[in-house]
Parts: C-alpha cells; sequence; structure tokens
C-alpha cells in the first residue's frame, strides 16, 4: 500500500499556490455559542437535541467492509432552528479479537483532505491490526469538504491558470497580477459556495465531531488526528474537555501563533526539510543538484527556479513547467523522505528540458485529475484556513515589507511563502477566530506528537501545544518527513497503540527515532 500521498497532502496547511497556512479559532466565536456551555458543559440545548437523538442508517458504499452514511449538523449553530447541512459519514466496524472500545474517529488535516478517503485508503486497513480489532474504525469529512457539500471555487480550467500564476512577483506589474488572481479565486469561492463560507470554521468542524460521537454511542471521543487534524482534536478538547477519551494529535501546530509567525515559521520548516534533502542528495551519484554541499545544492535549485521564471520548460501538454508549479513539486516532496528519489529524477528531468515527472508530483499536490478536474481539496483549505484565522498580511506593501524576514527562514522558499500568505486579505468571509492558548483544562490525557525535521508543522509546534494543554504528553520522533505514527518508527507505533489500547501515556520526554 502506497500511503506517501496521504502523508504529503495530509497537511495542506501549506503556504503554496496562494494558501494560507492553517489556521485558528477561538473558542468563542459566533459560531460557538450554542450547544454547550465553555469547557463542553451539560447537554446539549434543547434546539440541538434532534441532532443529537439522529439515527445513522448504514449502507454499503463501494468498498468492501466500510459502511457509509448521511449526519445532519446545523449550518449555524448559532441558529440551530435553521438550515442544516448534510455531512458524509464512514466506518469500518471493529474485526476482533479483544474487548471492543468504541468508535476512534480520524481525520488527515488539509484543512480540506478527506477524512473518509484516508480512512478507506489507509486507516481503516493500514493502522496496527490491534487498533483496528478493537476500535470502529470512523471518519467524517468536514463541512465543506469532499463528499460533505464540498465548497467549490473554479473550473478546471480556471485551476489551471491559478496554480501557474507567477508566485515570486519581480515588479509591481506581476505583483497586481497575483493579486487579481487571489481575488478572483476569492471571488469564485463566494460565487458558487457563498452560503457554507461562513459556517466552515475549525469550531464548527469541532462540534460536528460531538454530534456524531453522540450518535455512534460513545460517551467519550477517541481520536487520531495528522497536521491541521491536530488542531481540530485539540479543538473539540477545548469545547468539550468532559467528552474527550483518548486523543493523538500528530504533527501539531500551535493554536497560540499569529498567521504571519506560523507562515515564517512554516517557511523556515521547509527550507530545514529541504537542506536535510540536499545533503543526501549530494550524495547521491544521480544528484541534479551537484555533489559538493547542501548549501550549493540550495543554491544551483534556486537558480533553476529562476530560470524557469523567465523560461518554463515544456511538459508535453498545454502546461508548461514554470517556477510556481516546480516549486510546488518540490515541495510536495518534502513531506516524506521515501518521495527523495523521484524528486531527484524529476528535477533531472526538468533541467533537462522535460518538465512532466515534477508537474506529475505538482498534480499530485493538488490533486488534479487526469482529465483536469481537481477534487475540492485547495477550495476547502482556502475556505477554513480564512474564516479560521485574521489575514497574515492586508495588502501586497505588507508583504513587500515582510520578504526579508522570510527569505532568512528560507533562502529557497522564501519569496513565494510570504507572497503565498496573501490570498486572505481578499477573503468574501471575515474571520471569526484569533490566535490563542489552548489549555482544555479538564481533558484526560492527551498524546501530541512531534517530528524533529518536519516540513510542514514544525516541532517547536508541537512543543507549543503540549506545553499548552493541561493534559498533554509530548512524544518525539527524531527523524524527517511529516508525522510520525504508521510510517516506519516501531517506537512511535508502539507508544501511540499502547496508549489508544490501554490508556497509557509515553513516558515524560520519550524521544524515538
Amino acid at each position: 500500500m502506497d500511503t506517501r500521498r496521504w502523508f504529503r497532502k495530509s497537511a495542506l496547511a501549506l503556504a503554496t499556490a496562494g494558501l494560507l497556512i492553517s489556521g485558528c479559532t477561538d473558542g468563542n466565536s459566533s459560531s460557538s455559542a450554542a450547544g454547550s456551555t465553555p469547557g463542553g458543559g451539560p447537554a446539549p440545548s434543547t434546539a440541538l437535541q434532534p441532532y443529537y437523538a439522529q439515527k445513522l442508517k448504514w449502507r454499503a458504499c463501494g468498498v468492501e467492509g466500510f459502511e457509509c452514511s448521511t449526519m445532519k449538523a446545523p449550518l449555524d449553530y448559532a441558529k440551530p432552528d435553521g438550515d442544516s447541512v448534510k455531512l458524509a459519514v464512514a466506518r469500518k466496524k471493529a474485526t476482533g479479537p479483544g474487548k471492543r472500545l468504541g468508535s476512534l474517529q480520524v481525520n488527515p488535516g488539509g484543512p480540506g483532505g478527506s477524512a473518509i478517503g484516508y480512512l478507506q485508503s489507509y486507516a481503516g486497513v493500514g493502522y496496527p491490526a490491534p487498533v483496528r480489532a478493537q476500535y470502529d474504525m470512523v471518519a467524517i469529512d468536514p463541512r465543506g469538504v469532499a463528499r460533505s457539500e464540498p465548497v467549490e471555487c473554479l473550473s478546471g480550467k480556471q485551476m489551471d491558470a491559478y496554480t501557474q500564476v507567477d508566485q515570486t512577483p519581480d515588479d509591481a506589474a506581476e505583483a497586481t497580477k497575483l493579486s487579481g488572481a487571489l481575488k478572483n479565486f476569492a471571488a469564485g469561492c463566494e460565487q458558487h459556495s457563498g452560503k457554507i463560507l461562513p459556517h466552515v470554521s475549525t469550531v464548527d468542524a469541532a462540534r460536528d465531531m460531538d454530534i456524531l460521537r453522540s450518535v455512534l454511542g460513545d460517551k467519550k471521543l477517541s481520536y487520531v488526528g495528522a497536521s491541521y487534524g491536530t488542531f481540530l482534536g485539540a479543538t473539540y478538547a477545548e469545547l468539550f474537555p468532559d467528552r474527550t477519551g483518548r486523543l493523538v494529535l500528530d504533527g501539531a501546530m500551535d493554536p497560540s501563533l499569529p498567521s504571519r509567525q506560523m507562515n515564517r515559521d512554516q517557511t523556515a520548516g521547509f527550507e530545514t526539510a529541504f537542506q536535510s534533502f540536499a545533503a543526501d542528495c549530494v550524495k547521491q551519484p544521480d544528484c541534479p543538484l551537484g555533489n559538493t554541499s547542501a548549501a550549493d545544492a540550495s543554491t544551483r535549485l534556486k537558480a533553476f527556479f529562476t530560470k524557469l521564471d523567465a523560461q518554463p520548460v515544456p511538459t508535453g501538454e498545454s502546461r508548461a513547467l514554470g517556477e510556481s508549479l516546480a516549486t510546488t513539486g518540490v515541495i510536495a516532496a518534502m513531506y516524506d523522505e521515501a518521495a527523495w528519489p523521484q524528486l531527484r529524477q524529476a528535477l533531472t528531468d526538468a533541467m533537462a528540458g522535460q518538465g512532466a515527472p515534477l508537474l506529475s508530483l505538482a498534480d499530485s499536490y493538488y490533486e488534479r485529475e487526469g482529465d483536469g478536474s481537481y477534487a475540492n481539496l485547495m477550495y476547502a483549505n482556502a475556505a477554513v484556513n480564512c474564516v479560521d484565522l485574521p489575514p497574515a498580511f492586508g495588502g501586497p506593501s505588507a508583504v513587500q515589507s515582510a520578504l526579508p524576514e522570510f527569505e532568512k527562514a528560507s533562502p529557497v522558499f522564501g519569496r513565494g511563502f510570504a507572497w503565498a500568505s496573501l490570498n486572505c486579505a481578499y477573503w468574501p468571509v471575515p474571520a471569526t477566530g484569533k490566535p490563542h492558548r489552548i489549555e482544555a483544562k479538564g481533558a484526560a490525557p492527551i498524546v501530541v506528537v512531534g517530528t524533529t525535521r518536519d516540513p510542514a508543522t514544525p516541532y517547536k509546534w508541537a512543543q507549543g501545544l503540549a506545553g499548552q494543554l493541561s493534559s498533554g504528553t509530548l512524544l518525539t520522533y527524531e527523524g524527517d518527513g511529516h508525522t510520525a505514527y504508521g510510517r516506519g518508527s516501531d517506537c512511535v507505533d508502539t507508544a501511540i497503540n499502547t496508549y489508544l489500547l490501554e490508556g497509557t501515556t509515553p513516558p515524560k520526554n520519550k524521544t524515538c527515532s
């Protein structure tokens, strides 16, 4: 089973192609006003009782061993008597033997990654057998994502054009063109999905998870969330600490950080990951970036991007490989070191004038299909991020002023990441959240997992979240790539399995490799 695709996209909390990294919501936003008192509180309000009392009708859904259903939730939790949304749910029942431990909800991150796709392609068949034996494996596509009233923004051709826009403008005219592309993207989302856009916050999604928990008959939520999924899980613990069971937050985000700092931190994270790749690359006989040093490899890659900015290379189709798509292809391979050989070959081909392999990496990141259509991943990603957190920048001049700090964080990726952080400045729906610490006082022990050279969710974010949570325990993976569970470390897997099956957290300061 090839799980690398999930590891690369599970944290599309990524400042690329005009998409802001994952944001943070405030538990006091208007959407969170109904359903429970702050901190979880008593039973749901009378208006929410019909949602908590609903019965799911399970049916076969085309993947052997899995069942699917549809759950209803309020469109606006502040107006629970108003319109509802239909949310897709899937499960694979516990296989036994052993005591059944209830349901284990999973989310791969994004925001915008399909939890059902993740369940059916990986978690429901690839999680350790003892976990699948004792838990019903369950996923809900968050509102606005995949099968749950997906946010739509652009046609396939429009998205093709959008992904090729120059992300590193060299003058005012190019900056204006980039701003125009970001504005058109936002306008398309408003045109096609204006009704749901104000109601796709992480707080809303966490409340949906609590309805599902109740409908499934679980007294407490057990959950494994990766990347952005860690923020979703932490938000749940903040809202419902008394209903929080065994939570694993892998590749953690720090909800206390403002978006500009998060973007800058993530820029540095990808630089760290690239340096690790470069140090390995120069030792390989097929390294297209030379065989001297990681620093020289960085210089060569940056020079290649500059060359592509002026003269894209052909790919065998109507889209040429320019700087923006090439950068996305490189970034995609940073999520998992198993993709490094593929990246070396793709860069070798691109430098020889054959752009198709590197374009293929970029397309896998964007979830572009062979027929030119796109999944809604990128649309949902922007929709959630822009309602969760105020924008990093208010306009091009602010980005221009911040370029030195971003380029210091990453000479290779800094300019592109800084400009990509501009997208939420033009979003049609105001943000409802703000950066804040999540302590979740009263919650059961929570395991936070951090990887030391994680590109998308830097290790210090896991340290930050574990330190904020009143019951947080940090598990460290000394290694490369994004997230740690199920990626080859028996030490990590054993620690998490023991926690999920027995409730025993790892020892303090536990480090695995």
